[in-house]
Order: C-alpha cells, then sequence, then structure tokens
C-alpha cells in the first residue's frame, strides 16, 4: 500500500495521489455521461404524456376486468401452435448445435478455422434476437407458424451451442486418453469418451432451452410468426381489452407450466 511521511511517522493510504486523481476522473467523465444522456432522454420524452400515465394504467386496467372468459375458446390453437413453435424450434437447435459446439470445442475442433467460422456462428445466432429472425422471416417467407419456427431455431442455436462446446472442454481427458490407449478411431473416442460425459449437459441445456422459447414464443406473433402473439396483437389493435387481458392470464399460466415441467425434468436428469 503506499505511504506518505506525516509528522516523522508513515501513514498509510489506500491509493497513491495520482490513482486519486485518476478515480475522481473517471467518475467526472461517468457524471457528465449520465447527465448529457438524460438530456436527450428529456428532449424526446413527452413529461406530460409520463405525468398521465397513472390515470392512464388505472383506466386500462379497469377496462381489462373483469376477462372475457368466452374467448377462451378461440386460444387454444394458438396455446398449441405456441408450445409447438418453441418445442420443433428447440429441437432444430439442438440438432444444428451439436456438431457447431463440437467444431467450436478447443479440445475436438478439426482446424482453427473451423472453429472461428463455427464461433462466428454462435455469436451471430446469439446477437440477433428471435423477434428480429422473426421479422425478417416474416418478411421472406410469409407469416404463420413456420416463420416462427424458424426463428426461435436460429435464435436458440447460439445459446444451445455455446453451454455445449463449453461443457465439452470440461470434460475429463483421462477417460478419452483410455479409449485411444486401446487403439480406438477418431469417431469411436468422440462415441465412447467424449459424447457420454456431456450427455447430462446436453439434456440440461435442451429442458433450459425449451423453457426459454416458451416464454418467446408468446410474444412471435405481435409481427406475424403465428402463436398467442398474433391474437394479443389484434386483441390490443382493436381495444378489446377484456380479451387482452384474459390473453394475459394465459400467456402466465403457460410460463408456469412450463416452469414447473422444466423443473422436474431437471431434477430428473440431475
Amino acid at each position: 500500500m503506499p505511504v506518505r511521511e506525516q509528522n516523522g511517522r508513515p501513514v498509510w493510504r489506500r491509493r497513491t495521489t495520482p490513482q486519486q486523481w485518476g478515480r475522481w476522473f473517471a467518475w467526472l467523465i461517468g457524471i457528465a455521461i449520465v447527465v448529457y444522456s438524460w438530456q436527450l432522454i428529456s428532449e424526446k420524452t413527452i413529461w406530460f404524456f409520463v405525468a398521465d400515465a397513472p390515470t392512464q394504467a388505472a383506466d386500462m386496467a379497469e377496462r381489462m376486468v373483469p376477462p372475457k372468459w368466452s374467448y377462451m375458446e378461440e386460444l387454444w390453437l394458438p396455446v398449441w401452435d405456441t408450445i409447438n413453435i418453441a418445442t420443433l424450434g428447440t429441437l432444430i437447435a439442438l440438432v444444428v448445435a451439436f456438431p457447431i459446439a463440437f467444431c467450436a470445442a478447443s479440445n475436438t475442433s478439426p482446424h482453427p478455422l473451423v472453429r472461428s467460422v463455427a464461433l462466428f456462428i454462435i455469436v451471430s445466432s446469439r446477437s440477433i434476437n428471435s423477434l428480429i429472425w422473426a421479422l425478417m422471416l416474416v418478411a421472406i417467407i410469409g407469416p404463420g407458424v413456420f416463420a416462427g419456427v424458424i426463428a426461435i431455431g436460429l435464435r436458440s442455436i447460439g445459446f444451445c451451442a455455446k453451454l455445449l462446446y463449453e461443457a465439452i472442454e470440461e470434460i475429463d481427458e483421462t477417460q478419452v486418453e483410455a479409449i485411444t490407449a486401446t487403439g480406438a478411431s477418431g469417431p469411436q473416442r468422440l462415441a465412447y469418451g467424449i459424447v457420454p460425459q456431456i450427455l447430462p449437459a446436453f439434456a440440461g441445456i435442451a429442458v433450459f432451452r425449451w423453457d426459454i422459447n416458451i416464454r418467446e414464443s408468446t410474444v412471435l406473433g405481435l409481427v406475424g410468426a403465428g402463436g398467442i402473439g398474433l391474437q394479443l396483437s389484434s386483441s390490443i389493435n382493436s381495444l378489446a381489452w377484456t380479451q387482452v387481458s384474459l390473453i394475459l392470464l394465459v400467456i402466465l399460466a403457460t410460463v408456469a407450466v412450463s416452469e414447473w415441467v422444466s423443473a422436474k425434468v431437471r431434477h430428473a436428469i440431475i
């Protein structure tokens, strides 16, 4: 720790003078950024609407009660579509992510160039939100459930592959060495030395991602990619607030059930 003399005795300090000045300068820059950002936000905000927001929220909540329970007959199929979008999208992602993960892992990648391409695919998939994927796919292949399935799949590839290749890099190499010592070929080392070690992680990743995709699939309909979000968008546009409240309750129930199923499956796997 830095020391300075005071009345002939050493005084211990947490930081040197240059370090302290640097710390104050960093705080000054941070405060300046916050003030500038607040000014930009203030210029683009209509504060009259912000002040009136509690009144508008209370009025909307009043219009949403009671939910229109008779509308439930029209929601069973969209809910089923939402579950299918999440499930099929997750399956597609797992099938594609499995080989990508082996190409991205440093201990299984066949070549540095292959690893770079695999890592680029993972980063690209994780960088683009599922709603953006859905917007592009709806413009390319048209609205519907198929666009939602592909959007969820493309979004999930990076997530699954990243967690899986990290699990591959953490395997016990002694098991692979033991199988190699028996004269096993490359595919045999993969099938009997690596895959059995990562299967629990693979199953956990699959269930966890499916749980996330259930939640993401509920809003894809807002951009025309099918599912219950399509009914939500239509009800909001027509100001049918009693239908909106029912749809929100259905979404909440769907997510809660998926959480319960996911927790049970993960507990069984572990």
